[in-house]
């Protein structure tokens, strides 16, 4: 029942921009840290961004200044807007919702992010 699922990937080229969105089912999403992650081919995940239940944000050296996470608890969305893309930034994007009282991550199915000329 409870469900996290990103939408929005897609195929942009060098310097295009791209919003994705994650909407959850099954939680009450006002509680949970949110965060997007990335997994690139034959690479490790890692962290992109996260924003707290106060609307703390944090982002990854490589992403400041060209994304920005948002959330919209009303909506149980959780949003991230990408500009100026770089090809390195393909990778699969996943939207993960973490409760610290359980120490408990759900992941989405994740959507793909295909920067290329």
């Amino acid at each position: 029942q409870v469900q996290l699922v990103e939408s929005g990937g897609g195929l942009v080229q060098p310097g295009g921009s791209l919003k994705l969105s994650c909407r959850s089912s099954g939680i009450m999403s006002s509680i949970y840290n949110m965060g997007w992650y990335r997994q690139a081919p034959g690479k490790d995940r890692e962290w992109v961004a996260v924003i707290g239940t106060g609307n703390l944000i944090k982002y990854t050296d490589s992403v400041k200044g060209r994304f920005t996470i948002s959330r919209d608890n009303r909506k149980n969305t959780v949003s991230l807007q990408m500009n100026s893309l770089q090809r390195e930034d393909t990778a699969i994007y996943y939207c993960c919702a973490y409760l610290p009282k359980t120490d408990n991550y759900i992941w989405g199915q994740g959507t793909q992010v295909t920067v290329s000329s």
